[in-house]
């Protein structure tokens, strides 16, 4: 599988990005950080706008940039796909000719997404006789995103394309970029600095603080690691991978297996089979030194307690290792010392509350 390779440093009067990453070459990689962390700066490296020092970008066997050996690929000619905050359709243009606009870049031969396909994936079928100033916000980003894929790219670069939008226009668009990433073999780099929409949609990330890389890596290992800052946002959670192997239709539920054992959901629409996403926040896991019973918790794990570290308010996180899938609760600092808790502690996890993301 080929992946992505950057390095290098931009310098300007105020600010630094310096950065050597090596990228998985599939599925969405998440630059996160505050404001000013030099996200936007790296996509744009990427693209070829921002030109760094000693730089070296790559993706798979095309060589974009190569200082030593004097090679810069201007950005017209790099197999991206941009995707802007502002949807920047073409305003005197459908939303059709918009599409076919992007299409006229890519020679026939080398066209690998069809316009019917970029059309299919966004569900934007019903408005491409639409002109932009008739769309909603939500409407315009899934048009601007099916322009992008319509050149058949390499990679596709996303700088907070959800930013400008509500949470209603948000929640509609995500499942269209979530199935982009099941459907399509084309990496995403995915600016956010939101960790709730990172932590739904992204398989990789990386952390940028002040113009710094300070880790890279997979999503779960990433946002349950106590020694990043991630872990203590206020909707800090885990992701669960894992596949629905029953149901109960006397009391519509399914049964989900991780590598921690069996979840029990209540949903009406997950398959047998079928390979699910799985977010538990922090909040939502209790700690008990016994096996749980004769409880309304349906869900309940042996764990074991890897790293322990004090919240604010009197709170304390405790990363838990439910067999190979790493788990986070928030529990008080009196409950901490209740249950006599320390690495290497076999403790149950009871999970109140989970949420199905795919």
């Amino acid at each position: 599988m080929k992946s992505l390779l950057l390095k290098g440093k931009v310098t300007r009067k105020d600010f630094e990005l310096d950065f050597d990453l090596a990228l998985p070459g599939s599925g969405i990689t998440a630059l996160f950080g505050e404001s000013g962390a030099g996200k936007s700066t790296l996509l744009r490296t990427v693209a070829g706008l921002v030109r760094p020092f000693n730089g070296q970008i790559r993706s798979g066997e095309d060589i974009w940039q190569d200082d030593e050996k004097k090679i810069f690929v201007p950005p017209h000619k790099r197999s991206i796909g941009f995707v802007f905050q502002d949807a920047a359709l073409f305003p005197h243009l459908s939303v059709k000719n918009n599409l076919q606009y992007g299409m006229k870049r890519i020679p026939a031969e080398k066209r690998i997404i069809s316009l019917e396909k970029a059309v299919d994936l966004l569900g934007i079928g019903h408005l491409l006789e639409r002109m932009p100033d008739t769309l909603s916000g939500g409407e315009q980003q899934r048009a601007s995103i099916a322009r992008a894929l319509a050149t058949s790219p390499d990679i596709m670069l996303m700088d907070e394309p959800l930013a400008a939008l509500d949470m209603k226009r948000k929640s509609e668009i995500i499942p269209y970029l979530m199935r982009l990433n099941a459907e399509l073999e084309i990496p995403i780099l995915y600016v956010s600095h939101a960790l709730e929409e990172v932590s739904i949609l992204a398989d990789h990330l990386v952390l940028l603080e002040k113009g710094t890389v300070t880790a890279s890596g997979k999503i779960n290992d990433m946002l349950t690691r106590l020694d990043l800052p991630l872990a203590y946002y206020d909707g800090a959670a885990a992701v669960v991978h894992g596949q629905v192997i029953g149901e109960d239709r006397e009391f519509c539920l399914s049964t989900i297996r991780f590598s921690g054992g069996n979840i029990l959901l209540p949903s009406s629409h997950l398959r047998v089979g079928q390979q699910v996403r799985l977010r538990v926040q922090a909040r939502d896991v209790s700690l008990t030194t016994e096996k749980p019973v004769n409880t309304s918790i349906l869900n309940a794990f042996e764990t074991t307690v890897i790293n322990l570290s004090p919240d604010s308010n009197g709170q304390v996180l405790v990363e838990l290792d439910a067999k190979g899938t790493h788990l986070l609760s928030r529990i008080t600092s009196k409950s901490v010392n209740t249950l006599k808790l320390d690495r290497g502690k076999p403790i149950f996890a009871q999970v109140k509350g989970i949420a199905v993301i795919e």
